[in-house]
């Protein structure tokens, strides 16, 4: 049976004559017997049992662990499940990290939003569910009885996946901040108030947000500017279908209330909120509302007379 040497092992697998000394010493490579001259001499097996060795220690197992693989008091499978399980925690942590780095270094925050935002990205998953839970109630408190507010409140909610990527973390902790935020707690609710308010008895009507999108948008392609007289049919069609979905007539009065509801949608901390719930659900972006609500307040603002339309602002 052939021996080696530890000169001539270490030149067979790479390592250092120091290296295979502590291993042998250590005994995860014992030598097989010594030569007449005291020197450790070791069996062709040993050159596995090194290459084992400097792969377990590469993927970062402990002396301990690796020990106990080689001397096949547990299984490699075993060590390797425990192993990939540990991994995955450290991985997830380090991409938390990252995720409370990059937001600081976006947005120049300071120490105590750092804080902050490095709280809310170690939430486990119930603790962010009863978060988002919180915000949601404190927002759509007794409105989920009326039609269609139920599912308002589930297409709000965050999903972060059991392995989400540094962009979907980075996401969820911006919006988990935002939730934090009571007067963006308190515009949402307002806004859902005067979604409600607007309602008539009949089967739920499209939104003032909806309707502002679907008669804005031909508007703004054609570079219609809101203050000009081609602005004029626009603005009648959208408050003659307001007023008729909630059985109403056609009215300063009514404008006012289609104007306050348009400014209350037109939120940036709305529209921030629905972007970062899109990147943590693996939903497509939204189409941003900002332009249709901006240029049909503008085209409202105008027309309404002096008197209301000062006390609209």
């Amino acid at each position: 049976m052939a021996h080696y040497s530890i000169g001539e092992l270490a030149r067979r697998t790479g390592l250092t004559v120091k290296t295979i000394r502590f291993y042998s010493d250590r005994g995860i490579v014992p030598p097989a017997d010594r030569s007449p001259a005291g020197y450790r001499r070791y069996g062709v097996d040993a050159v596995a049992r090194l290459e084992l060795v400097r792969t377990l220690r590469d993927l970062g197992l402990d002396l301990p662990t690796i020990q106990q693989v080689v001397d096949r008091e547990v299984s490699l499978s075993e060590v390797a499940a425990a192993h990939a399980d540990a991994l995955a925690v450290q991985i997830r942590t380090l991409h938390l990290r990252r995720a409370v780095l990059a937001a600081v270094a976006r947005r120049g925050s300071s120490p105590e939003e750092m804080d902050l935002m490095h709280r809310l990205a170690r939430l486990s998953e119930d603790e962010r569910r009863r978060l988002v839970a919180d915000f949601l109630d404190a927002a759509f408190d007794g409105l989920t009885t009326v039609p269609g507010f139920a599912g308002i409140m589930g297409s709000m909610t965050p999903e972060l996946p059991d392995d989400p990527s540094p962009e979907q973390l980075e996401a969820w902790v911006e919006l988990a901040e935002l939730t934090q935020d009571p007067d963006f707690r308190t515009a949402l609710r307002r806004t859902a108030e005067h979604h409600v308010g607007s309602q008539a008895p009949a089967p739920p009507r499209p939104g003032a947000a909806a309707l502002a999108r679907d008669h804005a948008r031909p508007a703004l392609s054609a570079g219609i500017d809101p203050a000009s007289p081609q602005a004029d049919r626009v603005v009648a069609a959208v408050a003659a279908r307001y007023a008729h979905d909630r059985g109403l007539p056609d009215s300063p009065a009514l404008r006012r209330r289609l104007l306050a509801q348009l400014e209350s949608a037109n939120d940036p901390r709305r529209e921030r909120y629905l972007e970062l719930l899109a990147v943590i659900n693996g939903w497509a972006a939204p189409e941003s509302l900002v332009p249709a609500l901006d240029w049909c307040t503008a085209a409202l603002r105008t027309r309404l007379p002096a008197e209301d339309g000062a006390a609209s602002r």
